[in-house]
């Protein structure tokens, strides 16, 4: 969403008309983030105020809620550790996942803005003696207005130091856990749908990777060097989402 729909607090040029054209030619889009550290809500309150309508300011999806899912599933009955701040907290207890400090099924680790030595310690002890690891996503770092700040890669990249062990699974971007919660939650099939972002490893990866069509906006991080010197090939490159719009 960040360097692809705005920029901190502004809105990229054209966006709104971008989300105008796709609603005129009866086409769709939803928000997805691999931010664990806010709400659904925080994201849909800050497109409201820059003035998107709906249903499209509704429409968002996290990596938390991939998770969510994935848990309920894999562990219906279960009690987790959460690595994460309060606000996921109460967003996965408003989903029904239960957490425990004590013995947990298994642990999710999400990107914890709340982070202490204290938790450090207390979810490496639980990966270390065995428990399920499961993590939101894998991003090295969150940018910000003011630059860039440790994200989940970095938190995860601590715990392997520690334990020896990498997440046994991973559901953000570009891994499978959030295309099927785009899935589910859209009804479309992959070939019906279309991946843009700014990001190659985790955006535009997400699209090629799964059967979808992958489009790098060059509003964001990555630039063409970038596309040069990485694995990960676009399908189609724009230089802003407004740039679409003639071809909707």
């Amino acid at each position: 969403m960040d360097g692809t729909f705005y920029l901190g607090d502004r809105l990229i040029e054209g966006s709104l008309a971008f989300l105008e054209a796709l609603r005129r030619t009866g086409r769709d889009a939803w928000f997805l983030t691999n931010n664990s550290s806010k709400s659904a809500g925080a994201y849909v309150d800050k497109l409201t105020r820059m003035g998107v309508p709906e249903p499209f300011r509704s429409q968002v999806m996290t990596s938390g809620h991939a998770a969510a899912h994935y848990l309920m599933e894999r562990f219906p009955a279960g009690k987790g550790y959460l690595l994460g701040n309060d606000v996921l907290r109460a967003e996965l207890e408003g989903m029904g996942l239960i957490f425990t400090e004590e013995d947990p099924d298994y642990v999710l680790v999400a990107f914890d803005t709340t982070l202490d030595y204290q938790k450090m310690c207390k979810v490496c002890d639980f990966i270390r003696y065995g428990k399920p690891y499961i993590a939101t996503h894998p991003d090295f770092n969150c940018p910000t207005e003011t630059g860039f700040i440790p994200d989940m890669g970095a938190i995860m990249a601590f715990i392997e130091a520690s334990t020896g062990r990498k997440a046994d699974i991973i559901l953000g971007k570009p891994y499978g856990g959030i295309v099927r919660e785009a899935q589910m939650r859209t009804g479309y099939a992959l070939e019906e749908m279309a991946m843009a972002g700014d990001r190659l490893y985790t955006d535009v990866a997400t699209g090629v990777n799964h059967g979808m069509t992958g489009i790098l906006v060059l509003s964001g991080e990555a630039t063409m060097k970038d596309v040069e010197e990485s694995d990960v090939k676009p399908h189609l490159i724009f230089d802003k989402l407004a740039d679409m719009i003639p071809y909707l």
